[in-house]
């Protein structure tokens, strides 16, 4: 890995920090990018009280000098607002997990007396990090005339139908919604569904798409299985809190069908060898192909419901109804800037991979000199081979 970040923080504690190194010099950070994505992080139909307390702003500590970046690791805070109702109280205990998340296994595995530590730092209040060190990536990509983007696809039952609007279309459109969702007949289910289940005190989960264009050829490897592209994003995505699933392109479609009709077939055009379809979702055989890149990710309904569930007082031992601890309804539209931050960073390390260089004007010459899909590109002798002499 050439690109790498660490996070630290609790969700009520002072601040969160995140620490992203790798980066080259001489890349300009823009900081109000960095917060427009934080608050789309925090705005969004579903959310929680704590969405309206919090207002985040990212502080660069470390890294950056007169606005660009010198080759150090980037250092970034983030303040909780909120810290200020909880610093110096005393804390009623918590003991009583709740189903699906990790109050138990964390205080199994890491021997707590109390739940609140892994509720803490398990939050998806961590995630804000995340969207700070993600925009800085994206920052990067721009150079490279690489855009990633992101929209809502459902909600609990509701699908959206997207197949005649465009990819860049469906994430400009979708950044115009509450919903995140590109579809404006689907959008207005999603909200009525939403204001249902919240009344119902019960949460909603739902599927992101992310999506990445301009990727140029030759990202990533099949020579490792941990050098496939796909496998990379996949870990990634799988990451963020309550995603539980991940598939890129129509994968899970493409296994309803037979094999000659889910493949994207070769053509060649003015020597360009072109794609008239992408249900590869962009990767083949572990490597971009300069199609856009399609991620999907789907998101549980999240753990903590105004509905009681059942559980187990650890202090005890009796069997008692878990207590509500604030959190969303349906984070599916503010997550689709987390899923598009953790694509943006993985597909930054990969170019810097491809690339190499310490700085951005290193890189810069050796980008326009990729190979591209063109014939005159590739070096076929058109001769036999004796691969493995005797």
């Amino acid at each position: 890995m050439t690109l790498r970040f660490l996070t630290a923080g609790e969700s009520h504690g002072p601040a969160l920090i995140a620490t992203l190194d790798g980066l080259p010099s001489g890349l300009k950070v823009d900081l109000d990018s960095i917060n427009a994505d934080l608050a789309r992080r925090q705005s969004g139909s579903g959310a929680g009280p704590r969405m309206k307390m919090e207002q985040d702003r990212a502080v660069i500590l470390g890294g950056l000098m007169g606005g660009h970046t010198t080759g150090a690791p980037l250092a970034m805070m983030i303040e909780n607002r909120d810290h200020a109702h909880w610093k110096g109280i005393s804390v009623d205990p918590f003991t009583i997990p709740r189903p699906g998340h990790a109050d138990l296994t964390g205080a199994v595995k890491f021997g707590y007396s109390d739940l609140r530590p892994a509720l803490e730092r398990a939050s998806a209040r961590e995630t804000a990090t995340r969207v700070a060190v993600g925009s800085v990536c994206r920052q990067l990509l721009a150079n490279f005339g690489i855009e990633v983007g992101g929209y809502v696809t459902s909600i609990g039952s509701v699908e959206a139908n997207l197949q005649s609007i465009p990819l860049q279309e469906r994430i400009s459109i979708a950044r115009k919604s509450d919903t995140g969702c590109p579809d404006p007949s689907a959008s207005q289910a999603m909200q009525t569904l939403i204001r249902e289940t919240t009344l119902a005190k019960d949460t909603l989960g739902g599927i992101i798409e992310a999506v990445a264009i301009g990727l140029p050829v030759g990202l990533g490897s099949f020579t490792q299985w941990d050098k496939r592209l796909e496998a990379r994003i996949g870990a990634a995505i799988l990451s963020i809190q309550a995603i539980k699933g991940v598939e890129i392109g129509p994968a899970f479609e493409n296994t309803r069908h037979p094999g000659t009709s889910v493949q994207d077939a070769i053509h060649v055009e003015n020597s360009q060898l072109i794609r008239p379809s992408n249900r590869c979702g962009g990767i083949e055989g572990g490597i971009s192909n300069g199609l856009p890149v399609i991620v999907r990710a789907a998101m549980k309904p999240i753990a903590t419901t105004l509905t009681p569930q059942s559980s187990v007082n650890l202090a005890t031992g009796e069997g008692i109804d878990t207590r509500y601890e604030r959190s969303d309804f349906c984070p599916v539209p503010r997550a689709v800037v987390v899923v598009e931050s953790m694509l943006a960073f993985v597909l930054a390390d990969a170019l810097l991979e491809k690339l190499g260089g310490d700085s951005l004007s290193e890189m810069r010459p050796r980008y326009e000199n990729l190979k591209k899909m063109r014939l005159g590109d590739l070096t076929m002798d058109n001769t036999a081979h004796i691969w493995w002499p005797e």
